[in-house]
């Protein structure tokens, strides 16, 4: 059970906080964790691809395909935010979204809390109109996913759960039919 909490940090919307936690054995422990904003995304599926980005993190110098993420705005729908992430990011409009999955990474350390939905068509509207975090949006194929994410390609979290979710659900209908 949480008791408390305190600040210790905060910079660009991510704070450091330490939580006094009550155990179920009643053992009391501080435990750091890092609170973020939740996110809203997208797994963009067109013709058997789907949409990637193509980022560098600056923070582990890696490069890694992943979906479109970002932050919801204040009082901003999910749905909402993630069609205009897809916008923003890609230069494409999803077609009708649907949630996916909601995933929450490392909640030992994180509060973080992601919204991840799923569009089957998309409108190429023009150049990404957001900030430029990546090198490019390219459509690759939904069957290679596993084989990205065994070769390190893919290692985001939250993007390999949400195609590996989705190749499921594919794996799933597929079966029923």
């Amino acid at each position: 059970m949480r008791r408390s909490e305190r600040l210790l940090y905060a910079a660009n919307e991510v704070d450091l906080r330490v939580v006094d936690l009550e155990l179920t054995d009643g053992e009391h422990v501080e435990q750091p964790f890092i609170r973020t904003p939740r996110a809203a995304g997208a797994v963009v599926v067109h013709d058997g691809c789907a949409l990637l980005l193509w980022r560098h993190r600056p923070v582990t110098d890696t490069w890694g395909w992943e979906i479109p993420l970002g932050e919801i705005a204040p009082d901003e729908d999910p749905e909402r935010a993630a069609a205009r992430l897809v916008e923003e990011q890609t230069g494409w409009r999803p077609g009708p979204l649907v949630p996916l999955i909601r995933i929450r990474t490392a909640e030992d350390v994180a509060d973080s809390d992601h919204l991840i939905f799923v569009a089957f068509q998309a409108t190429f509207i023009a150049a990404p109109t957001g900030d430029q975090t990546h090198e490019r949006a390219e459509w690759l194929p939904v069957l290679g996913i596993q084989r990205l994410i065994s070769e390190q390609a893919i290692t985001s979290a939250t993007t390999a759960a949400a195609l590996l979710h989705l190749l499921a659900d594919l794996l799933q209908a597929r079966a029923s039919h």
